[in-house]
């Protein structure tokens, strides 16, 4: 009998995860991430699980990957040596922004800097309009001229985004074809087809990011297909996308700012697959890792998405300071609120965490390996939360000892406190920063998120979960089996699927249905081509969407179309969908104003995983563990003697009252004492507030 084997690799700040699944039988581990060779870890980490399955990497039949390194690349500003070729006299684009102040009192406010200087960006004579019609040709002779001075400077990669290029493309192609003859060692983006769609701040920054980290991915990706086969892996290799799906390795190799957040995304993922599987039409998905926290709105089994994310936001995590990219993402907020997140004192004499990481070189203070500052995993190690010689199952032994010294250096002696209380207000700061993340990501969104069920899961998640719940009034917590993985364990749930935007201006009282239908047709067989490049045969679902607005709005709305309103297009219909989609957000519709389309989406994909319902729920016991640890409760405000039960010991309907701490291999599950945890049918630990 064949065997379904299949592998998820999630390259994060501080640990690589690695799963494999047989026929559903999980196996998994975490390894240090390796920066230097990333794909070090990977092996190591390949080894570790075929070991535990008792098979050959070479049985091995799907990897799916994803992956931190486009995202930190941008933010460490360690990309290729990059060119922006633009249209003249809109050189500074990506410096002028949109002009907006992202915190309106602060007279010293500075703008991030551009990802490109100014002396790497370039112009050339040409112009479209609005509607791709050529208003000055564009000369070869320019174009060669152009091609010498790149060469001359040593340019490898080189961003293309020319004026209304999404309207028309025949000076960017041309642009491209040119520099290839002259420049064949240098890789070229265009940003009609890395981002199609109107803004030139968002386009230009979307194609400049792909080309600054192309050569870097391109390197990467290429090292890894040759260390799988040399490992004895000769299995298709494909990678997770922000946007919640798979496509191939040469796709990624070609478009790789689409794997930016890939690795979010799969969490994202793996949250809505057990929100189905419980029948959850509201779910607050919590990602907590050893760099950065994640926290994304789940409604209706199907995560929040958006058009536009922002990269490295520079001012206290606040909208518009950071880089945008125009791409088909999973909405959600990251902060620098991960186990490896370093805690220090700030002028105010007022605890602060993160951004900055230990990631896994040197690592926290307690990992003895050289790190000398307290992180958050310091913090949980000196409070109880987590036994020293059994982290990460054992392999990575903790120093109580050093986490005390650091928290005493950083903290204590500034703040005339002792280690213990520097590291429960480290954990405060740090809990009540994610909560008031997820509070603003929730109103920005017009969400209660009294309402919502949390699923948290990460390496660093369970540790705060409960607690996270207090401070946000949520009831109920899922903690699911593989949580310390989970973001590997989504890649393996994720559909192939591949998002075509374009931007193609249209006025519902200029609407015309034969054009509209050509449209949607094209973008549909554009994004099937990509699905078709990782599975040949599976069935195809589109998904169409268009971001409408009323005519002179500066921003618009996403309004999901039916596959019959994208067959038989009709403005009257069009316009009701937006109207009831308008409603919904703002309460009411205006009377007398036209009403526009800006950008036209087809999303297709393969079918998504069926998720089995989880049975009924037995009676259980009530587990009196023989195990006690003093472990300090932030709601009691002391230690209080938690009991200590390993998670393989628990069965169906099993209940263990908090204050009590559930253990694995990969991460540790905090019971608070006003929580009570069960054991669901499915493996999933609920936590509920106590009756």
């Amino acid at each position: 009998m064949a065997h379904s084997i299949r592998m998820g690799i999630d390259i994060g700040g501080t640990f690589t995860d690695v799963v494999l699944e047989i026929d559903g039988a999980p196996f998994s581990t975490k390894v240090l991430t390796t920066y230097a060779a990333p794909e070090d870890a990977i092996v190591e980490g390949i080894h570790r699980v075929c070991a535990a399955a008792a098979i050959d990497p070479g049985d091995v039949q799907q990897i799916i990957h994803g992956t931190t390194l486009a995202t930190n690349a941008l933010i460490e500003r360690r990309g290729a040596k990059t060119a922006l070729v633009t249209t003249e006299g809109f050189r500074d684009v990506i410096e002028m922004r949109t002009e907006s102040r992202f915190e309106q009192y602060d007279l010293n406010l500075t703008l991030p800097e551009p990802l490109l200087p100014r002396q790497f960006r370039y112009t050339l004579r040409e112009r479209m309009d609005a509607r791709g019609n050529v208003l000055i040709p564009l000369d070869r002779a320019e174009i060669e001229a152009l091609a010498d001075t790149l060469k001359t400077a040593g340019f490898t990669s080189i961003a293309v985004g020319l004026l209304h290029s999404y309207q028309n493309d025949a000076h960017e192609k041309m642009v491209r074809d040119i520099l290839a003859e002259r420049l064949p060692g240098a890789m070229i983006s265009l940003s009609s087809e890395v981002s199609p769609q109107m803004r030139e701040y968002e386009r230009f920054n979307t194609t400049i990011a792909n080309a600054y980290i192309k050569p870097l991915m391109k390197s990467y990706l290429g090292r890894l297909e040759a260390r799988l086969k040399a490992e004895g892996l000769d299995c298709p290799v494909f990678l997770m996308h922000s946007g919640g799906g798979i496509i191939s390795i040469e796709s990624a190799a070609e478009f790789p700012v689409r794997l930016v957040e890939s690795g979010p995304a799969g969490g994202a993922v793996f949250a809505a697959h057990i929100a189905a599987r419980h029948g959850l039409d509201r779910v607050l998905s919590f990602d907590m890792g050893g760099t950065t926290a994640k926290i994304c709105l789940i409604r209706n089994l199907a995560p929040k998405t958006a058009r536009v994310f922002e990269v490295a936001r520079s001012y206290r995590f606040k909208k518009g300071s950071g880089m945008p990219i125009s791409i088909p993402v999973i909405d959600m907020v990251e902060i620098g609120a991960g186990g490896g997140s370093l805690a220090h004192v700030d002028a105010m004499r007022q605890i602060r965490v993160g951004p900055e990481s230990a990631g896994s070189e040197p690592g926290p203070a307690c990992y003895g390996r050289g790190g000398d500052r307290p992180a958050v995993t310091d913090a949980d190690l000196v409070l109880g939360r987590l036994d020293p010689g059994n982290f990460a199952g054992g392999s990575i032994p903790l120093h109580a000892d050093r986490s005390a010294r650091a928290l005493d250096t950083a903290i204590g002696a500034t703040l005339a406190m002792d280690a213990e209380a520097a590291a429960f207000g480290l954990s405060e700061v740090v809990d009540e920063n994610m909560a008031n993340a997820a509070r603003v990501h929730a109103v920005e969104n017009g969400e209660d998120l009294s309402a919502y069920t949390m699923i948290a899961f990460g390496g660093a998640a369970p540790l705060h979960a409960g607690r996270l719940c207090e401070k946000l009034g949520v009831a109920r917590c899922l903690v699911p089996p593989g949580a310390g993985v989970g973001s590997a364990i989504g890649f393996l749930r994720a559909p192939f699927s591949f998002e075509a935007n374009r931007s193609v201006y249209t006025r519902l009282s200029d609407f015309d249905p034969a054009k509209v239908r050509g449209l949607l047709g094209d973008l549909e067989a554009e994004a099937t081509k990509f699905v078709r490049t990782c599975d040949a045969t599976a069935p195809i679902l589109c998904a169409h969407k268009v971001y409408m607005r009323y005519t002179g709005q500066g921003w618009e709305i996403p309004v999901p179309l039916s596959p019959e309103d994208a067959a038989n297009p009709d403005p009257a219909r069009f316009q009701s969908l937006f109207e009831t989609e308008y409603t919904t957000l703002f309460g009411r519709t205006v009377e007398g104003l036209d009403i526009e389309i800006t950008v036209w989406s087809v999303n297709a994909t393969t079918p998504p995983q069926t998720a089995a319902p989880v049975g009924d729920l037995p009676r259980g016991r009530t587990v009196d563990a023989s195990t006690t640890r003093a472990i300090l409760d932030p709601g009691l405000g002391h230690r209080a003697d938690a009991a200590i039960v390993p998670r393989v010991q628990l069965t169906d309907g099993d209940a263990v009252n908090g204050p009590a701490a559930i253990t694995e291999d990969e991460t540790t599950i905090i019971v608070p004492a006003s929580r009570r945890a069960i054991r669901q049918p499915d493996g999933c630990i609920d936590l509920t507030v106590k009756g």
